[in-house]
């Protein structure tokens, strides 16, 4: 699997998750900065996203929808802080209701993705800093870590195919 680690971190309330791909840095970033690609492998396989609003630029937003398998959506967006492309990416992930409006009574994460070339391939950092322990352990029992696993463990399939 691609997934190499995945390290909780409750003093520093960071969820850290490194996967190890045997593609170069840039094909590793068009997964990130192509909204057709994100939508491939961005949230688990029984739930696909589909990206609304795309702009992966500071200040910039991205607006998606995951579908369940019983045909249920639940939204999501990110407000994009820092690009620095092909090798770093961070925003502020959070959930949004129905009409896609941000829900402030749920946790959002600051997020740091960093590419870096490693023995041919690239290696991925995702780190996601939560405010609050009980921010942290409320993510984590909506499935976060699990759900991060297979999402991310789909990358490989679309770099290889």
């Amino acid at each position: 699997m691609t997934v190499t680690s995945m390290d909780k971190d409750p003093d520093r309330l960071t969820l850290t998750l490194v996967a190890d791909f045997t593609a170069p840095v840039a094909r590793v970033w068009q997964l990130w900065s192509d909204p057709r690609q994100l939508e491939r492998w961005w949230g688990p396989p029984t739930y696909p996203a589909t990206v609304e609003e795309y702009d992966l630029t500071p200040g910039g937003e991205v607006t998606y929808f995951m579908t369940g398998p019983e045909g249920d959506q639940y939204r999501g967006w990110w407000r994009i802080t820092s690009v620095d492309a092909p090798t770093s990416l961070e925003f502020t992930d959070g959930f949004a209701d129905a009409e896609g409006v941000p829900s402030a009574d749920m946790p959002t994460t600051s997020t740091r993705v960093t590419l870096t070339e490693r023995d041919g391939g690239t290696r991925m950092e995702m780190r996601s800093v939560f405010d609050t322990a009980e921010q942290m352990e409320q993510l984590a029992k909506m499935g976060m870590e699990e759900g991060l696993r297979e999402a991310v463990g789909q990358m490989d399939g679309l770099l290889t195919g």
